[in-house]
């Protein structure tokens, strides 16, 4: 028998290692195996940030999949933790009665929700934030040095050159 509040719980706790897919699923259970793959990218992104600094680009490519695997796990456990005892009987415990206690909703299976929004939407909010930040971060720097760069080949000129004003360009005046 499968229990609603145990697969909450693993969702929440465990779910980006897969182990609420191995639960419910069993061990042959594919996106359970490949929950994993994107933790490990995220974890890989924080240890180059630690490693590398913030400016590292790789990292905040990798760190959202991190944020992004362990919003969604919370959100499984959500929607484990409000299924139905009916729906939940009727898809994990074909052979129970339909009200089976595996199915039923505990003050542990709402712990689980309630942890599993307060959790699920801090990571998700922090994660978008983090990638709008680094991308718009990486605009704004590479605005500034493509400006910076035209101001220093105005002023690296050859001394002879005198730059006249024409028509809001700049050009070389003819001597």
């Amino acid at each position: 028998m499968k229990n609603k509040t145990i697969a909450a719980w693993l969702a929440l706790i465990g779910g980006p290692l897969g182990l609420h897919r191995f639960y419910l699923r069993g061990m042959g259970d594919l996106l359970g195996w490949l929950l994993p793959i994107p933790t490990a990218l995220g974890l890989y992104g924080l240890e180059r940030v630690q490693q590398n600094g913030l400016d590292d680009q790789l990292s905040w490519v990798l760190i959202p999949l991190l944020g992004f695997t362990v919003a969604g796990c919370a959100l499984n456990a959500i929607v484990y933790g409000l299924m139905t005892p009916e729906k939940w009987n009727a898809q994990f415990n074909p052979s129970a009665p339909l009200d089976g206690a595996p199915g039923r909703t505990h003050w542990f299976t709402i712990g689980a929700i309630v942890l599993a929004l307060l959790l699920g939407t801090t990571v998700l909010i922090s994660s978008i934030v983090f990638s709008f930040q680094r991308y718009f971060e990486s605009a704004v720097s590479g605005q500034a040095s493509a400006r910076l760069s035209r101001i220093s080949s105005i002023l690296t000129a050859p001394m002879g050159t005198v730059l006249a004003l024409d028509n809001s360009r700049l050009k070389p005046a003819s001597s």
